[in-house]
Protein backbone atom coordinates (compact mmCIF):
# COMPACT_ATOMS: atom_id res chain seq x y z
CA UNK A 1 0.00 0.00 0.00
CA UNK A 2 1.31 3.44 -0.96
CA UNK A 3 1.91 5.72 2.03
CA UNK A 4 -0.77 8.42 2.37
CA UNK A 5 0.14 12.09 2.48
CA UNK A 6 -1.41 14.89 4.51
CA UNK A 7 -3.97 17.40 3.31
CA UNK A 8 -1.28 20.10 3.40
CA UNK A 9 1.05 17.96 1.30
CA UNK A 10 -1.72 17.43 -1.25
CA UNK A 11 -2.27 21.17 -1.45
CA UNK A 12 1.46 21.69 -1.94
CA UNK A 13 1.47 19.21 -4.83
CA UNK A 14 -1.46 20.99 -6.50
CA UNK A 15 0.16 24.41 -5.99
CA UNK A 16 2.62 23.60 -8.79
CA UNK A 17 -0.18 23.63 -11.37
CA UNK A 18 -1.49 26.70 -13.23
CA UNK A 19 -4.50 28.09 -11.37
CA UNK A 20 -6.64 31.22 -11.28
CA UNK A 21 -8.68 32.26 -8.21
CA UNK A 22 -12.39 32.04 -9.00
CA UNK A 23 -14.17 30.19 -6.18
CA UNK A 24 -15.12 31.31 -2.68
CA UNK A 25 -13.09 28.77 -0.71
CA UNK A 26 -13.37 27.02 1.60
CA UNK A 27 -17.07 26.49 1.01
CA UNK A 28 -19.16 26.03 4.17
CA UNK A 29 -19.76 22.64 5.76
CA UNK A 30 -23.16 22.58 7.48
CA UNK A 31 -24.61 19.86 9.66
CA UNK A 32 -28.28 19.16 9.07
CA UNK A 33 -30.51 18.69 12.09
CA UNK A 34 -34.14 18.48 10.97
CA UNK A 35 -33.24 16.65 7.74
CA UNK A 36 -31.12 14.07 9.57
CA UNK A 37 -33.89 13.60 12.13
CA UNK A 38 -36.28 12.73 9.30
CA UNK A 39 -33.89 10.00 8.16
CA UNK A 40 -33.60 8.56 11.69
CA UNK A 41 -30.09 7.32 11.06
CA UNK A 42 -26.78 8.98 10.21
CA UNK A 43 -25.47 12.43 10.91
CA UNK A 44 -25.61 14.31 7.61
CA UNK A 45 -23.41 17.24 6.65
CA UNK A 46 -23.73 19.31 3.48
CA UNK A 47 -20.61 20.61 1.77
CA UNK A 48 -21.93 23.80 0.17
CA UNK A 49 -20.24 23.82 -3.21
CA UNK A 50 -23.36 25.54 -4.46
CA UNK A 51 -21.72 28.58 -2.82
CA UNK A 52 -18.53 28.71 -4.91
CA UNK A 53 -19.59 31.87 -6.74
CA UNK A 54 -19.56 32.53 -10.51
CA UNK A 55 -23.28 33.28 -10.92
CA UNK A 56 -25.02 30.89 -8.50
CA UNK A 57 -22.10 28.56 -7.92
CA UNK A 58 -21.42 24.88 -8.41
CA UNK A 59 -18.65 22.33 -8.72
CA UNK A 60 -17.40 23.50 -12.11
CA UNK A 61 -16.04 26.70 -10.59
CA UNK A 62 -13.49 24.60 -8.73
CA UNK A 63 -12.71 22.82 -12.02
CA UNK A 64 -12.31 26.10 -13.85
CA UNK A 65 -9.67 27.41 -11.48
CA UNK A 66 -7.37 24.80 -13.00
CA UNK A 67 -8.79 24.53 -16.52
CA UNK A 68 -8.75 28.27 -17.11
CA UNK A 69 -5.36 28.48 -15.44
CA UNK A 70 -4.21 26.13 -18.18
CA UNK A 71 -5.98 28.26 -20.81
CA UNK A 72 -4.15 31.40 -19.69
CA UNK A 73 -0.86 29.52 -19.58
CA UNK A 74 -1.35 28.77 -23.28
CA UNK A 75 -2.27 32.42 -24.05
CA UNK A 76 -5.83 31.53 -25.10
CA UNK A 77 -8.09 34.40 -26.12
CA UNK A 78 -11.32 32.40 -26.26
CA UNK A 79 -12.89 29.17 -25.01
CA UNK A 80 -14.93 26.54 -26.82
CA UNK A 81 -17.18 24.63 -24.41
CA UNK A 82 -20.25 22.47 -24.81
CA UNK A 83 -22.88 20.48 -22.91
CA UNK A 84 -26.68 20.44 -22.55
CA UNK A 85 -28.84 23.55 -22.85
CA UNK A 86 -29.26 23.61 -19.07
CA UNK A 87 -25.56 23.07 -18.38
CA UNK A 88 -24.39 24.39 -15.02
CA UNK A 89 -20.84 23.90 -16.30
CA UNK A 90 -21.32 26.26 -19.24
CA UNK A 91 -23.00 28.93 -17.13
CA UNK A 92 -20.12 28.94 -14.62
CA UNK A 93 -17.58 28.88 -17.44
CA UNK A 94 -19.20 31.84 -19.20
CA UNK A 95 -19.04 33.82 -15.96
CA UNK A 96 -15.40 32.88 -15.38
CA UNK A 97 -14.49 33.87 -18.94
CA UNK A 98 -15.91 37.32 -18.31
CA UNK A 99 -13.83 37.66 -15.17
CA UNK A 100 -10.69 36.69 -17.08
CA UNK A 101 -11.38 38.59 -20.31
CA UNK A 102 -11.88 35.53 -22.52
CA UNK A 103 -14.51 35.20 -25.25
CA UNK A 104 -16.78 32.22 -24.55
CA UNK A 105 -18.26 30.04 -27.31
CA UNK A 106 -20.91 27.60 -26.06
CA UNK A 107 -22.39 24.77 -28.11
CA UNK A 108 -25.45 23.56 -26.22
CA UNK A 109 -27.38 20.40 -27.00
CA UNK A 110 -31.16 20.32 -26.82
CA UNK A 111 -31.12 16.50 -26.90
CA UNK A 112 -32.03 16.25 -23.19
CA UNK A 113 -34.23 19.34 -22.69
CA UNK A 114 -36.01 22.00 -24.72
CA UNK A 115 -34.16 25.20 -25.55
CA UNK A 116 -36.57 27.67 -23.94
CA UNK A 117 -34.54 30.61 -22.69
CA UNK A 118 -34.86 29.90 -18.98
CA UNK A 119 -32.58 28.77 -16.16
CA UNK A 120 -28.94 28.32 -17.10
CA UNK A 121 -29.57 29.14 -20.76
CA UNK A 122 -31.01 32.52 -19.81
CA UNK A 123 -27.93 33.20 -17.70
CA UNK A 124 -25.63 32.20 -20.57
CA UNK A 125 -27.26 34.88 -22.72
CA UNK A 126 -27.16 37.48 -19.94
CA UNK A 127 -23.46 36.76 -19.50
CA UNK A 128 -22.89 37.48 -23.19
CA UNK A 129 -21.65 34.05 -24.22
CA UNK A 130 -21.76 33.23 -27.93
CA UNK A 131 -24.42 30.50 -27.78
CA UNK A 132 -25.14 28.00 -30.55
CA UNK A 133 -27.94 25.46 -30.03
CA UNK A 134 -27.19 22.04 -31.53
CA UNK A 135 -28.86 18.64 -31.80
CA UNK A 136 -25.78 16.48 -31.15
CA UNK A 137 -26.14 14.33 -28.01
CA UNK A 138 -23.73 14.62 -25.10
CA UNK A 139 -20.68 12.41 -25.50
CA UNK A 140 -18.30 11.67 -28.40
CA UNK A 141 -20.37 13.43 -31.09
CA UNK A 142 -20.39 16.70 -29.15
CA UNK A 143 -16.70 16.30 -28.29
CA UNK A 144 -15.83 16.03 -31.99
CA UNK A 145 -17.94 19.08 -32.82
CA UNK A 146 -16.09 21.18 -30.23
CA UNK A 147 -12.72 20.18 -31.65
CA UNK A 148 -13.89 21.10 -35.16
CA UNK A 149 -15.19 24.49 -34.01
CA UNK A 150 -11.90 25.19 -32.25
CA UNK A 151 -10.06 24.41 -35.47
CA UNK A 152 -12.26 26.90 -37.33
CA UNK A 153 -11.33 29.58 -34.80
CA UNK A 154 -7.62 28.76 -35.16
CA UNK A 155 -7.94 29.09 -38.93
CA UNK A 156 -9.40 32.56 -38.34
CA UNK A 157 -6.35 33.57 -36.28
CA UNK A 158 -7.81 33.02 -32.81
CA UNK A 159 -6.22 31.11 -29.91
CA UNK A 160 -9.00 28.88 -28.55
CA UNK A 161 -8.84 26.68 -25.48
CA UNK A 162 -11.24 23.82 -26.08
CA UNK A 163 -12.87 21.37 -23.70
CA UNK A 164 -11.08 18.08 -24.34
CA UNK A 165 -12.35 15.05 -22.45
CA UNK A 166 -8.97 13.28 -22.44
CA UNK A 167 -6.73 16.12 -21.28
CA UNK A 168 -9.24 18.33 -19.47
CA UNK A 169 -10.76 15.96 -16.96
CA UNK A 170 -7.55 15.05 -15.08
CA UNK A 171 -6.78 18.77 -14.72
CA UNK A 172 -10.29 19.47 -13.43
CA UNK A 173 -10.18 16.48 -11.09
CA UNK A 174 -7.32 18.01 -9.12
CA UNK A 175 -9.86 20.46 -7.71
CA UNK A 176 -11.96 17.69 -6.17
CA UNK A 177 -9.02 15.90 -4.65
CA UNK A 178 -8.46 19.26 -2.95
CA UNK A 179 -12.16 19.49 -2.09
CA UNK A 180 -11.96 16.18 -0.24
CA UNK A 181 -8.94 17.47 1.69
CA UNK A 182 -10.83 20.67 2.51
CA UNK A 183 -13.87 18.68 3.65
CA UNK A 184 -11.86 16.34 5.88
CA UNK A 185 -10.09 19.30 7.48
CA UNK A 186 -13.51 20.81 8.25
CA UNK A 187 -15.08 17.64 9.64
CA UNK A 188 -12.04 16.87 11.76
CA UNK A 189 -12.12 20.39 13.17
CA UNK A 190 -15.61 19.46 14.40
CA UNK A 191 -14.31 16.20 15.87
CA UNK A 192 -15.99 14.10 13.17
CA UNK A 193 -14.42 11.46 10.93
CA UNK A 194 -16.98 10.94 8.14
CA UNK A 195 -17.78 7.42 7.02
CA UNK A 196 -19.27 8.37 3.65
CA UNK A 197 -19.11 11.12 1.04
CA UNK A 198 -22.00 11.31 -1.45
CA UNK A 199 -21.81 13.24 -4.71
CA UNK A 200 -23.59 13.48 -8.06
CA UNK A 201 -20.70 12.69 -10.39
CA UNK A 202 -19.75 10.67 -13.45
CA UNK A 203 -16.50 12.31 -14.53
CA UNK A 204 -13.84 14.68 -13.23
CA UNK A 205 -15.52 15.47 -9.90
CA UNK A 206 -15.86 11.79 -9.04
CA UNK A 207 -12.34 11.04 -10.24
CA UNK A 208 -10.96 13.79 -8.02
CA UNK A 209 -12.76 12.46 -4.96
CA UNK A 210 -11.62 8.90 -5.73
CA UNK A 211 -7.95 9.77 -6.12
CA UNK A 212 -8.15 12.17 -3.17
CA UNK A 213 -9.33 9.29 -0.99
CA UNK A 214 -6.36 7.18 -2.12
CA UNK A 215 -3.80 9.98 -1.74
CA UNK A 216 -4.99 10.92 1.75
CA UNK A 217 -5.53 7.35 2.90
CA UNK A 218 -9.06 8.20 4.03
CA UNK A 219 -10.86 5.03 5.11
CA UNK A 220 -14.40 6.20 4.36
CA UNK A 221 -16.49 5.50 1.27
CA UNK A 222 -16.86 7.84 -1.71
CA UNK A 223 -20.28 7.06 -3.18
CA UNK A 224 -20.94 8.53 -6.62
CA UNK A 225 -24.50 8.82 -7.93
CA UNK A 226 -24.42 8.87 -11.71
CA UNK A 227 -26.65 11.50 -13.40
CA UNK A 228 -26.04 10.19 -16.95
CA UNK A 229 -25.38 6.92 -18.77
CA UNK A 230 -22.21 7.32 -20.79
CA UNK A 231 -21.51 5.06 -23.79
CA UNK A 232 -18.42 3.64 -22.06
CA UNK A 233 -17.41 1.72 -18.93
CA UNK A 234 -17.84 4.48 -16.35
CA UNK A 235 -15.95 2.95 -13.37
CA UNK A 236 -13.00 2.15 -15.64
CA UNK A 237 -13.13 5.63 -17.15
CA UNK A 238 -13.23 7.35 -13.75
CA UNK A 239 -10.31 5.25 -12.51
CA UNK A 240 -8.27 6.20 -15.59
CA UNK A 241 -9.01 9.90 -15.06
CA UNK A 242 -8.17 9.57 -11.35
CA UNK A 243 -4.81 7.96 -12.13
CA UNK A 244 -4.00 10.60 -14.75
CA UNK A 245 -4.73 13.17 -12.04
CA UNK A 246 -2.23 11.47 -9.73
CA UNK A 247 0.38 11.74 -12.49
CA UNK A 248 -0.28 15.49 -12.79
CA UNK A 249 0.13 15.84 -9.02
CA UNK A 250 3.35 13.82 -9.05
CA UNK A 251 2.13 11.26 -6.51
CA UNK A 252 2.37 7.45 -6.76
CA UNK A 253 -1.15 6.63 -5.58
CA UNK A 254 -3.48 4.78 -7.95
CA UNK A 255 -7.03 3.38 -8.01
CA UNK A 256 -8.68 0.55 -9.93
CA UNK A 257 -12.12 0.40 -11.51
CA UNK A 258 -13.17 -1.92 -8.67
CA UNK A 259 -12.45 0.91 -6.21
CA UNK A 260 -15.05 3.20 -7.82
CA UNK A 261 -18.45 3.03 -6.10
CA UNK A 262 -20.78 4.53 -8.70
CA UNK A 263 -24.50 3.86 -9.04
CA UNK A 264 -27.10 4.48 -11.70
CA UNK A 265 -29.98 3.27 -9.48
CA UNK A 266 -31.35 6.79 -9.01
CA UNK A 267 -30.85 8.11 -12.55
CA UNK A 268 -34.31 7.13 -13.74
CA UNK A 269 -35.31 7.09 -17.41
CA UNK A 270 -32.32 9.10 -18.62
CA UNK A 271 -30.26 12.24 -18.10
CA UNK A 272 -32.35 15.38 -17.83
CA UNK A 273 -35.58 13.69 -16.68
CA UNK A 274 -36.86 14.25 -13.14
CA UNK A 275 -37.59 11.21 -10.96
CA UNK A 276 -40.04 10.94 -8.04
CA UNK A 277 -37.06 10.31 -5.76
CA UNK A 278 -35.35 13.49 -6.96
CA UNK A 279 -38.50 15.53 -6.39
CA UNK A 280 -38.93 14.05 -2.90
CA UNK A 281 -35.30 14.82 -2.02
CA UNK A 282 -35.66 18.39 -3.27
CA UNK A 283 -38.79 18.91 -1.18
CA UNK A 284 -37.41 17.26 1.94
CA UNK A 285 -34.16 19.21 2.12
CA UNK A 286 -35.78 22.51 1.19
CA UNK A 287 -38.50 22.10 3.83
CA UNK A 288 -36.25 20.92 6.65
CA UNK A 289 -33.04 22.92 6.08
CA UNK A 290 -33.88 25.69 3.61
CA UNK A 291 -31.31 24.28 1.17
CA UNK A 292 -32.33 23.91 -2.46
CA UNK A 293 -31.21 20.99 -4.61
CA UNK A 294 -31.66 20.74 -8.37
CA UNK A 295 -33.84 18.03 -9.95
CA UNK A 296 -31.26 16.48 -12.31
CA UNK A 297 -27.99 16.16 -10.39
CA UNK A 298 -28.10 16.82 -6.66
CA UNK A 299 -31.74 15.78 -6.25
CA UNK A 300 -31.02 12.34 -7.69
CA UNK A 301 -27.83 12.01 -5.63
CA UNK A 302 -29.66 12.95 -2.43
CA UNK A 303 -32.34 10.39 -3.32
CA UNK A 304 -29.55 7.83 -3.09
CA UNK A 305 -28.46 9.01 0.35
CA UNK A 306 -32.07 9.01 1.58
CA UNK A 307 -32.62 5.49 0.29
CA UNK A 308 -29.39 4.26 1.89
CA UNK A 309 -30.61 5.62 5.24
CA UNK A 310 -34.06 4.07 4.84
CA UNK A 311 -32.57 0.70 3.87
CA UNK A 312 -30.19 0.88 6.87
CA UNK A 313 -27.10 0.98 4.67
CA UNK A 314 -26.45 4.16 6.65
CA UNK A 315 -27.10 3.95 10.40
CA UNK A 316 -26.67 6.03 13.54
CA UNK A 317 -22.98 5.08 13.70
CA UNK A 318 -22.35 6.79 10.34
CA UNK A 319 -21.56 10.38 9.43
CA UNK A 320 -22.24 11.24 5.79
CA UNK A 321 -21.12 14.31 3.86
CA UNK A 322 -23.23 15.29 0.87
CA UNK A 323 -21.31 17.44 -1.61
CA UNK A 324 -23.82 19.93 -3.00
CA UNK A 325 -22.49 20.53 -6.51
CA UNK A 326 -24.95 23.32 -7.33
CA UNK A 327 -27.49 23.48 -10.13
CA UNK A 328 -29.96 26.00 -8.70
CA UNK A 329 -30.77 27.72 -12.05
CA UNK A 330 -32.07 24.44 -13.50
CA UNK A 331 -34.93 24.49 -10.99
CA UNK A 332 -36.54 27.31 -12.98
CA UNK A 333 -36.11 25.52 -16.32
CA UNK A 334 -37.96 22.50 -14.91
CA UNK A 335 -40.87 24.52 -13.51
CA UNK A 336 -43.59 22.64 -15.41
CA UNK A 337 -42.19 19.20 -14.60
CA UNK A 338 -41.75 20.05 -10.92
CA UNK A 339 -45.21 21.51 -10.50
CA UNK A 340 -46.77 18.63 -12.43
CA UNK A 341 -45.24 16.02 -10.12
CA UNK A 342 -46.81 15.27 -6.75
CA UNK A 343 -45.17 17.08 -3.85
CA UNK A 344 -44.11 15.18 -0.74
Amino acid sequence: MTTPISTDQLRAAAAKMPRVPLAHLPTPLEETTRFAAKLQGPRVFIKRDDCTGMVMGGNKTRHNEFLLGEALKHKADCLVWGAGVQSNNCRQTAAACNKLGLECHLFLSRAAHNDDIQGNLLLDHLLGAKVTIIDAPLGPELDDLLLAKAQELRAAGRRPFVWNRVTGRPIAAVSYALCLAETLDQTRAKGVEPTHVYCAAAGATGAGLAIGKAILGWQGQVRLLCPIRWPWDTPKDIAEVANATAVLLGVPHRVAAADIDIRTDYLGERYGVITPGSREALDLLARTEGVLLDPIYTGKAMAGLIDDARQKRLTAKDSAVFIHTGGTPAVFAYRDELMGMASH
